[in-house]
């Protein structure tokens, strides 16, 4: 794996991880999940911006954020019970979709 891909999943895994926090901080008023939180967007900026040094701005951004909500959909559905219904379904297939024609046909993602 080349840097640029490397740098923005470590982007989308602390971002990730910093919205699980931000869920448990409890509007953050709870610390450790609130540090967690700080840190973790913190981290997960700084990994994107090395991934921006190589990776096109869009197509980093588009597979950043489409990968995180997927991510965050299915963490609030195992972690917290929260509902997906068909049309959510729906839209993170799309997301989904989005992402791996991004990654498997541009060539904007080279």
């Amino acid at each position: 794996m080349t840097p640029g891909p490397a740098w923005l999943a470590g982007a989308i895994l602390f971002e990730v991880s910093a919205t699980i926090a931000l869920k448990a901080s409890d509007g953050l008023t709870r610390l450790t999940p609130a540090l967690a939180v700080v840190a973790g967007y913190a981290v997960s900026f700084y990994c994107l911006s090395q991934a921006l040094r190589t990776i096109p701005m869009g197509v980093a951004y588009a597979i950043w954020s489409g990968v995180g909500i997927v991510a965050i959909s299915i963490a609030g559905w195992r972690l917290y019970g929260q509902v997906l219904d068909a049309a959510a379904l729906a839209g993170i297939a799309l997301i989904l979709a989005g992402v791996l024609v991004i990654q498997l046909l541009s060539r904007s993602a080279a």
